[in-house]
């Protein structure tokens, strides 16, 4: 089974939670203090790439392990890299 990495563009993310309510496997939660998505459960991702799909400002990338993030200077989890 393949491994996954989530990305979470935390500029583009409004916190609609669309991704939230349609991911099979509920990795994704709306963090207490931003609102915003943030990947939980990231072992149980599937890559179906629902929340990817669902999301409506393109805040959100699915990508296999070890793939470079989508969103220059972002890590896995929508954590900024300085």
């Amino acid at each position: 089974m393949n491994k996954f990495q989530i990305f979470v563009n935390t500029e583009f993310c409004k916190g609609c939670g669309l991704c939230v309510a349609f991911c099979p496997k509920k990795v994704l939660e709306l963090d207490k203090d931003t609102g915003k998505s943030t990947p939980i459960r990231i072992e149980d991702c599937i890559g179906c790439k629902t929340c990817e799909n669902m999301c409506p400002d393109f805040a959100i990338a699915v990508e296999e392990e070890g793939e470079p993030s989508p969103y220059e200077n972002m890590k896995s989890g929508g954590v900024k890299e300085d």
